[in-house]
């Protein structure tokens, strides 16, 4: 069962994350009364991760992936109204959950 939740961003950083540190994009960490949770933006590192015939994925697949996300960090500096990712540290967010997962996020531009 889905249910909205309000909170702040507690953390924000860009750099090396995701799973095992091997991708590039953004980190955020959620608060909510009683709790938190975490989402990552990003994809596989070309620094770290190389694309072989093995992948389930190509370059194609990595250059489209790393666009959208620098569009999505773009517009959440926009939507938080700052002009760097540390800045986001404190915004009010609308969490969606469904059961214990994160299903969602928004920054509450109505409030800013």
């Amino acid at each position: 069962m889905e249910k909205k939740k309000l909170g702040k961003i507690e953390c924000a950083s860009f750099g090396y994350g995701g799973y095992q540190d091997a991708c590039l994009g953004l980190d955020v960490t959620l608060k909510m009364q009683g709790s938190g949770c975490g989402d990552f933006i990003g994809f596989w590192a070309k620094s770290i991760i190389d694309c072989s015939e093995n992948c389930e994925w190509t370059e194609k697949d990595r250059d489209k992936h790393m666009s959208d996300m620098t569009y999505k960090v773009d517009e959440l500096l926009s939507q938080a109204k700052v002009k760097r990712v540390r800045d986001l540290v404190g915004k009010p967010v609308e969490i969606v959950l469904d059961g214990n997962t994160l299903k969602s996020w928004r920054i509450l531009e109505e409030v800013l």
